[in-house]
């Protein structure tokens, strides 16, 4: 399944490639942006020192029974360095064991998490592609009631795997005063304060799978989800979106971004009962995408800290019940440019 993963994920990002290059074919995403508003950074040479954590989440929700099961991994906090030049662009992160010790009461999870956002001047490609194997409940005293979770206070499932790949992309309208790539790439400068309309959809396929039934057999309210057991679902959906994006600058220097998308489709649930059977339905599907940075931002340097976070609520075909899924990236930066007195290429 991992090298599947590793060949899908390599054929996302050879088709985002040309884009990103602005390829001929695509000439159409050129863009020159409006110097009072935005400066071009892309041939300086961009080095940041950051700190980020990615995650994964999945929850099973009883709308009429207000409860809901919230599994979590125990994803690490990493520290690392990277590096852009103009369309290329590296990062290394690196989990130390000593920033992640008080994380052992979670579990263990194994996981390779390949997500990406490609921040072109018109367009936003986000591409998600996600083994995550170990989780726990995050809702403990809920689920199992309070004399459980005194002595187990965050239930473990090992056997778990969530299984993601979704492409999300976005138009930006307004690109010749707004910058996607400011707060996130940090290889511009917004000088003012400007927004934009956003426009787009995506395509998600998910599969989450356990050993047993995903609603554990010991849990305190045995009406939850009309009984229903369940140990594999599978979910592929696609829904259309749009939202608006701000930044706002103060002195020219110091900033506060924010970016809400909001979407609407449909999904196919596939349910994978503990009695055999095996469930296909169709439901509505709908989603959001958030983007936030603060921080400071000049010719030079910048520093901040930046979230982008995906969220999927998928109906299923029993009354009053929904999945939902979900990916993200929480990330601290600081940065210093370089100007070069040669172009590399």
């Amino acid at each position: 399944m991992v090298k599947r993963l590793l060949l899908i994920y390599c054929l996302f990002c050879l088709t985002a490639a040309p884009l990103a290059a602005q390829h001929k074919l695509f000439g159409w995403l050129k863009s020159e942006p409006d110097t009072a508003y935005l400066k071009d950074l892309t041939e300086d040479l961009t080095f940041r020192f950051y700190g980020s954590r990615k995650y994964s989440k999945y929850d099973i929700v009883d709308i009429k029974k207000k409860k809901d099961i919230l599994y979590r991994p125990n994803s690490p906090f990493n520290i690392g360095f990277g590096a852009n030049y103009k369309f290329i662009g590296l990062n290394l992160g690196f989990n130390f064991p000593f920033v992640n010790r008080h994380n052992d009461k979670y579990g263990k999870t194994n996981y390779l998490d390949l997500q990406s956002h490609v921040y072109l001047r018109k367009l936003v490609i986000d591409l998600y592609a996600s083994v995550y194997k170990g989780f726990y409940v995050a809702n403990a005293e809920q689920v199992y009631g309070k004399d459980y979770t005194s002595q187990n206070p965050y239930p473990q499932r090992p056997d778990m795997r969530n299984t993601t790949l979704g492409l999300n992309t976005q138009y930006i309208f307004n690109d010749k005063k707004f910058s996607y790539r400011a707060p996130n790439l940090q290889n511009e400068y917004q000088k003012k304060s400007a927004g934009s309309l956003i426009v787009g959809g995506d395509f998600f396929y998910v599969k989450v799978k356990g050993d047993s039934s995903l609603i554990p057999s010991n849990i305190a309210d045995t009406g939850f989800l009309h009984d229903i057991h369940y140990y594999r679902t599978d979910i592929f959906s696609s829904t259309a979106n749009v939202g608006y994006a701000y930044t706002l600058v103060i002195e020219r220097h110091w900033f506060v971004s924010l970016s809400v998308t909001g979407g609407i489709g449909v999904n196919r649930t596939n349910l994978y009962l503990e009695n055999g059977k095996v469930t296909r339905d169709f439901g509505w599907q709908i989603n959001n995408t958030v983007r936030a940075s603060i921080g400071y931002n000049s010719v030079k340097y910048f520093a901040g800290i930046h979230y982008v976070g995906n969220t999927n609520r998928s109906e299923m075909a029993l009354p009053n019940t929904y999945q939902t899924f979900g990916a993200g990236n929480f990330r601290v930066s600081v940065v210093r440019r370089f100007v070069l007195k040669h172009q590399l290429f």
